[in-house]
């Protein structure tokens, strides 16, 4: 039998703060999503003036991140790139701000940030991840 990590409420809560924090830091209302390896929600988080869409945003690609092992930036590139294809495929989100979280090189989950534009939903993103450790 494998044994592997997991992703615990308390990571996700400690990712969450972190990028609250770096949303905070820059005035920018964000919702913050926290899937597991399945692609499950563990933790969501919006402002209360944060536009509603985003939560469906922010989730689709926490887990986009974790069906496609990538962080979202790789897709947005490709099709930006002209690569069409990818649009076709399911569960695609080629948005910036998307990505996996990793622990000993394995998948545990994936984060996802919507609200401001895409850099700045990755730049949050970022944050979260580097608290990971």
């Amino acid at each position: 039998m494998i044994s592997k990590p997991i992703l615990t409420l308390d990571d996700a809560k400690k990712i969450a703060m972190a990028a609250e924090a770096e949303a905070l830091r820059n005035s920018w209302r964000v919702v913050i999503a926290i899937v597991d390896d399945g692609g499950h929600l563990l933790y969501l988080q919006r402002n209360h003036d944060t536009q509603f869409g985003s939560v469906e945003i922010a989730t689709q690609k926490a887990r986009a991140a974790v069906a496609f092992q990538r962080p979202t930036k790789v897709i947005e590139d490709a099709v930006m790139g002209g690569r069409l294809i990818h649009l076709a495929l399911p569960g695609v989100l080629p948005s910036e701000g998307g990505v996996p979280l990793m622990h000993d090189n394995q998948i545990i989950g994936g984060l996802g940030i919507s609200g401001v534009r895409s850099f700045e939903d990755g730049q949050i993103a970022q944050a979260g991840v580097a608290a990971l450790g």
